[in-house]
């Protein structure tokens, strides 16, 4: 079981990172909430210590040895690391789960841009799709078409916050637009970074992110019909508030650059009265045929390493431990390569 004092302040920290999500949880049972924000908790932590650090390299590799240490049953001395060791004991978490994760990050760190939309679906898979269906494992779901539904919600909430960011992005230095989609529009990716605008060319790829995002939003909800009972209202909750934000986008012609999209208070609430309804409409319909439907390719591995008990001391299957391997070994040797940067500095200084 999770300490109280840790739960606290995993709490506490999605309260003031994630509304979003902090909003949803509140109407899921509290079996499935607390370690929930468990959950939540170390991927903000993970996320922000990537995102916040100017050493994006070492701070994945930290991560990499947090992690380590969380699946030996010794976490690190921290809330947040103690109370997602108690998640993963308690509920027996694939480990190619938070892997998947971490490996995403790593793409951050190594500032990998992506060519294709599926190029895209892939790194969202990793950042976003790993949790959902992290969250799908703490409901007790384990079947094959449950989470391959929940691996198409994550992607959603991903396109849309990506679609959210384009301008914030691009101030940092960061772009996950497709390439080809900037070229086919006629826009050199170089020259947009150094000067964002909302032209009607990024407004329309704004735009099409966000149609891909509402197919998959669609496409996620017969595996509501999948969860627990009391799970259902939490999870199309946060769909609708998610989506929401990309309703605020298109309201406000498709610009991303010029302001950030949000939902207020009052939008939430509608946005929950309608996922409300839709709970209660799931429950009496009959079951939907695409409940059935493949998962993309792109999120395939996660439904594998989740849809089966597995060992503790398993990870990655399929071949994919190789590029998870390689993208670390990228890292250390950035990590290492500016430390012998920092280090013959300091002999220069010191002469």
């Amino acid at each position: 079981m999770i300490d109280p004092r840790d739960m606290d302040h995993c709490t506490k920290a999605i309260r003031h990172g994630s509304r979003s999500f902090h909003t949803a949880s509140m109407v899921l049972p509290k079996r499935v909430r607390d370690p929930g924000l468990a959950l939540y908790a170390f991927c903000r932590l993970a996320d922000d210590a990537v995102d916040l650090h100017s050493d994006k390299s070492g701070a994945v590799l930290r991560l990499r040895d947090r992690l380590e240490r969380i699946y030996e049953g010794r976490p690190k001395d921290a809330p947040a690391d103690r109370a997602f060791a108690a998640v993963v004991d308690q509920f027996d978490m694939p480990r190619a789960l938070p892997d998947a994760l971490l490996e995403g990050l790593a793409w951050d760190a190594l500032e990998r841009r992506y060519e294709t939309f599926s190029d895209l679906v892939s790194y969202s898979a990793r950042v976003a799709s790993a949790v959902g269906v992290m969250m799908s494992v703490l409901m007790g779901v384990r079947d094959r078409h449950a989470l391959a539904r929940a691996a198409d919600l994550g992607v959603a909430m991903q396109l849309t916050n990506i679609a959210r960011d384009v301008g914030e992005d691009a101030r940092e230095g960061r772009l996950y637009l497709p390439l080809e989609w900037l070229t086919h529009s006629g826009i050199d990716s170089e020259a947009f970074l150094a000067n964002p605008q909302p032209i009607p060319e990024i407004r329309a790829i704004v735009g099409r992110l966000l149609k891909e995002a509402n197919r998959l939003y669609v496409r996620s909800e017969p595996g509501v019909r999948k969860l627990p009972m009391d799970c259902r209202f939490g999870i199309l909750a946060a769909r609708h508030v998610y989506a929401g934000i990309g309703t605020d986008l298109a309201a406000h012609g498709h610009d991303s650059i010029s302001r950030r999209a949000h939902t207020g208070r009052t939008t939430k609430l509608h946005l929950m009265g309608r996922a409300f309804m839709k709970t209660v409409g799931i429950s009496l319909m009959p079951q939907s045929a695409v409940l059935y439907a493949d998962p993309l390719p792109e999120v395939a591995f996660l439904v594998e390493a989740a849809c089966v008990r597995p060992e503790r001391v398993s990870s990655w299957g399929d071949g994919r431990s190789g590029a998870f391997i390689e993208a670390l070994a990228q890292l250390e040797y950035q990590d290492q390569h500016r430390r012998r940067v920092l280090y013959a500095d300091h002999l220069k200084e010191a002469k």
